[in-house]
């Protein structure tokens, strides 16, 4: 497992640069579209969200993105590929938790380094989780949840798409807080969990908003609540898990720009400009709203050591819920 060190690993995230390219290579960049490489399948939340910002940024930059979905590995295959590509600007990522923060303690034979080879551009975006319920179930708020885990010990079951992901960690993250014993159930995808706790065979499950609110919304699950720091304005009636009995609780999907270690400074930074921009675009912001997302946009320093504090609390989760490999 690759540890995160002294402050020195965060420097190299985030200011790992070259004067490989020549300046007049750079002046008129960029001269030719762009690759942006999404490591989770089309139609997954994160290649949704990375259509939303690339396409504002293709605008923005008035060159083509190219979307190249490299799926596979829990986002592997995809930084792999970016990890060996050209850091001249015209190979990108758009990656979240999983890439970045978690998989370095689920597995110890990544064939990426995110310290070493991975530049932090800029956050794109964050979202809250929602926290919901098989209707099944007669917990209607996280209270009488726990309260019902806590009569139920191993009995109740979170369905998440897969060991280690968001969805699947957020419910040990809830179980340790929370002092209950609640059984994980992993599928091969989120939508097999939801349907199975639409039918009662699984009964918790954390997952990002966009893929659970029109289940919510149609009454074919519960939901109980937000895993992030404040209510959001797609659910404005559902208290965030914190405030609702578990202090501390605080859970957030996110996803960035990141591109292969050596770019160029100036790169970095024009990217990264680019991101912020982005994120204050009205179709941007409307589109994420109604995700219940929030675009953020951040400096390559703010992210780099966003991803570490990220990489820090996985680890430390992933740790007590004995998942190290």
């Amino acid at each position: 497992m690759k540890k995160a060190t002294t402050a020195s690993s965060c420097i190299a995230l985030s200011l790992l640069a070259s004067t490989a390219l020549p300046v007049f290579a750079q002046a008129n960049y960029p001269e030719r579209p762009i690759r942006l490489i999404v490591p989770f399948a089309t139609g997954s939340a994160t290649d949704s969200s990375a259509r939303i910002f690339g396409m504002q940024m293709a605008s923005q930059l008035g060159q083509q993105m190219i979307f190249d979905n490299r799926a596979g590995a829990g986002g592997a295959i995809g930084m792999q590929a970016l990890a060996k590509a050209a850091p001249d600007g015209y190979t990108i990522a758009y990656a979240g938790a999983g890439p970045l923060a978690i998989n370095r303690s689920m597995s110890s034979n990544l064939p990426y380094d995110v310290e070493k080879e991975i530049q932090a551009i800029s956050q794109a975006i964050s979202s809250p989780l929602l926290l919901a319920v098989s209707p099944t179930l007669p917990a209607k708020n996280v209270k009488e949840l726990v309260a019902l885990a806590k009569a139920r010990p191993g009995q109740l079951a979170n369905g998440s798409a897969g060991t280690g992901t968001v969805g699947h960690l957020a419910g040990e993250y809830f179980k340790f807080l929370s002092k209950t014993d609640i059984l994980h159930v992993p599928y091969k995808g989120g939508a097999q969990a939801a349907t199975d706790a639409m039918s009662g065979f699984v009964q918790i499950l954390f997952d990002p908003t966009s893929s659970l609110s029109p289940h919510v919304r149609s009454n074919r699950l519960r939901g109980l609540a937000v895993t992030g720091p404040k209510r959001i304005k797609a659910f404005p009636d559902l208290p965030t898990v914190a405030e609702s009995g578990v202090p501390g609780y605080e859970v957030t999907t996110w996803g960035g720009i990141v591109g292969p270690a050596g770019m160029p400074r100036n790169l970095v930074a024009r990217l990264s400009d680019e991101v912020q921009k982005a994120a204050k675009a009205p179709m941007v912001i409307e589109r994420y709203q109604a995700l219940g997302s929030d675009p953020v946009g951040t400096t390559p320093e703010q992210f780099t050591e966003f991803i570490r504090k990220e990489y820090l609390k996985w680890a430390d989760v992933i740790k007590r819920a004995g998942l190290n490999k």
